[in-house]
């Protein structure tokens, strides 16, 4: 899903020698909307960029490299305080998530969370999001954050029912994500809640740091961690506690990470981003995502093209691919099958931790199997590459 970040991180990146960028970079905020942790970012020498309107760090002095293998390897945090929540309650509110949402919301249980999407009337997206049961009358629908106001009015738009209630809660929370190996012992220094007990996308409301939270095994970056959603008021409070309890400084110690290696991280894990793999001209299905597509759950918005897509087949397809020849792939490139445009590259980086140039690319369907040769044409240059399964990176099970 969820956050993101363009390509425009990691252009900025390779753009860092560039005196205009540069400049946009380092200028102070001007009418952007700030998370409650901007003054703490700025203070840990966090490199601020504009955002889908927010002033959000892309990097901190460590640099995207390093937090992106400290995530892999121990532990990362990131502020997505800037995600959008919106609550939908009522005795109706179960079923009218149902209907809005493509995934099946009536499977889940109290205390469980699901990946699902905004869907048109053609079945493309409107956005991808997560839906959190407490109860059945209930949920909170966890949102991107550049679309948040789009998905609010969309939302509300399909409220017909008295038995809806809905609020957009999106400035009531700060969010903080800790994720990687050492997540668990970190967080867990901090709340009397059982970690363990809290399975892969499920939750709890608990206390952090004796602040009350919504603990959330949940994540974007294709490790073990945790989300913990609280009152903005208690932001920094927890991002320092977190900080101390992951021995911020030392060696091995939990980092701090940007926007960049949230992006490198979920490209590695092969996690669409918005605006990327997914947007209101891609239907889920091209996207690989029928997984979260519950055609037989009952009528939700999209379900009849979606339905009509699967039975005839879909002519394109996202894959990834990895780079052979020198070069690097980035977004929005186009990709060459046989001498012919036939894609473009959604998805383009470096993958810090697999040490290979990677991307993800629509193509059509005949020429979507791993193995597959293709030319990314870089700069008017074609380099070779050749598609590969996604996802490319996947965490060892305990």
């Amino acid at each position: 899903m969820r956050v993101l970040v363009s390509g425009f991180a990691v252009f900025l990146l390779r753009s860092r020698h560039n005196p205009e960028v540069d400049a946009r970079v380092s200028a102070p905020a001007i009418n952007l909307k700030q998370t409650p942790l901007n003054a703490a970012h700025r203070r840990l020498g966090g490199r601020m960029v504009e955002f889908g309107g927010w002033d959000m760090p892309v990097q901190y002095p460590a640099g995207t490299v390093a937090e992106h293998l400290r995530t892999r390897t121990r532990a990362g945090l990131f502020d997505v305080s800037h995600m959008g929540e919106i609550e939908v309650r009522g005795s109706d509110a179960l079923a009218f998530v149902n209907r809005i949402t493509s995934n099946d919301a009536l499977k889940l249980i109290d205390g469980q969370a699901q990946y699902s999407s905004l869907t048109t009337p053609a079945g493309t997206v409107i956005d991808d999001l997560l839906v959190y049961r407490f109860a059945e009358d209930r949920l909170l629908l966890v949102v991107n954050a550049g679309t948040t106001d789009k998905d609010w009015k969309w939302i509300e738009s399909h409220q017909e029912s008295e038995g809806v209630g809905l609020r957009n809660a999106s400035a009531e929370y700060c969010q903080l994500a800790v994720q990687g190996p050492d997540a668990l012992s970190i967080l867990q220094k901090l709340t009397n809640s059982t970690l363990p007990e809290i399975k892969y996308y499920h939750f709890r409301e608990g206390q952090v740091d004796g602040v009350e939270a919504i603990i959330s095994r949940t994540g974007y970056t294709g490790e073990d961690g945790f989300e913990v959603y609280a009152a903005p008021d208690k932001a920094e409070q927890l991002w320092n506690k977190l900080l101390d309890a992951g021995n911020f400084g030392s060696e091995d110690g939990l980092l701090p990470c940007g926007l960049a290696a949230r992006n490198t991280l979920r490209l590695e894990a092969g996690m669409c981003l918005y605006g990327h793999e997914i947007d209101e001209t891609i239907t889920l299905l091209e996207a690989n995502l029928g997984w979260i597509t519950k055609l037989n759950k009952g009528e939700f918005i999209g379900r009849d093209s979606l339905a009509k897509q699967k039975e005839q087949g879909v002519k394109r397809k996202l894959v990834g691919f990895e780079v052979v020849d020198r070069g690097i792939a980035r977004d929005g490139q186009d990709v060459l099958i046989a001498g012919q445009r036939s894609g473009r590259v959604t998805s383009g980086s470096p993958a810090p931790f697999l040490k290979k140039n990677i991307g993800m690319a629509y193509v059509p369907v005949e020429f979507s199997k791993p193995g597959q040769p293709i030319e990314i044409d870089v700069r008017g240059k074609l380099i070779a590459a050749q598609i590969v399964p996604l996802p490319f990176y996947k965490r060892a099970k305990d």
